[in-house]
């Protein structure tokens, strides 16, 4: 019995490592632990087949920092992803269209919290936002419009 069950709990650890899609692009997370949206932001980019690793801090602003993100573009979460930065809410089609135009940027971003944006949902309620690219020197246009 015992063996039995020491093979369900290795089997039961390993499933997810095996079954993962191996080319599955791995997103690093940084957020407060308290945030509600950014873990929803999460189950997101886990529901269109992104790897997340959540870390967990309470100095979010030293990530930005160090990541280069201007005043004015920050949100409430910042993630690595293919050598990018990926600033709030950006939908996961946005990352994956970077990941495959693989652009000359520092990353994207959505400022702020706007309602509607993946892990900002309430009902069908919808602000206009922008997804903002950042060039390498931290200078914005305009990605795509929701």
């Amino acid at each position: 019995m015992k063996r039995i069950l020491s093979q369900a709990l290795f089997v039961g650890l390993l499933a997810p490592a095996v079954w993962a899609d191996p080319a599955a692009p791995v997103v690093d997370v940084y957020k407060s632990p308290t945030c509600g949206c950014c873990s929803k932001w999460i189950d997101h980019l886990k529901a269109n087949g992104f790897a997340v690793r959540s870390h967990d801090t309470r100095d979010v602003a030293q990530h930005k920092l160090r990541l280069g993100i201007p005043a004015g573009y920050d949100s409430c979460h910042t993630a690595e992803v293919g050598g990018y930065v990926i600033e709030g809410h950006v939908p996961a089609k946005d990352i994956r269209r970077l990941l495959k135009e693989k652009p000359a940027a520092r990353g994207l971003t959505v400022p702020g919290m706007p309602v509607g944006s993946p892990g900002m949902e309430q009902g069908h309620h919808q602000e206009a936002y922008d997804v903002i690219l950042l060039d390498r020197n931290g200078k914005p246009r305009v990605y795509s419009r929701y």
